[in-house]
């Protein structure tokens, strides 16, 4: 039996899940950052890309994970 085969698709659908709350949360914190002080706004979006580069790319690499053969110890 094939459990990866099975598993793939539920690790896809974690793995976006998690990058999708992830990026709403660093968006919504950025967003009320440059509320409270709008003189930092440049400086506040480029650590949103960056933060954003780094949660979609750990989204990345679990969807990676699900391409991983398994095989049984002999």
């Amino acid at each position: 039996m094939n459990i990866v085969g099975y598993l793939a698709p539920i690790a896809f659908g974690l793995a976006s899940i998690g990058s999708a709350i992830g990026v709403g949360i660093i968006v919504g914190k950025t967003i009320e950052s440059v509320a409270r002080q709008p003189e930092l706004q440049g400086r506040l979006t480029g650590l949103m890309f960056l933060g954003i580069a780094f949660t979609e790319a750990l989204a990345f690499i679990a969807i990676a994970t699900g391409f991983i053969p398994f095989t049984a110890p002999a």
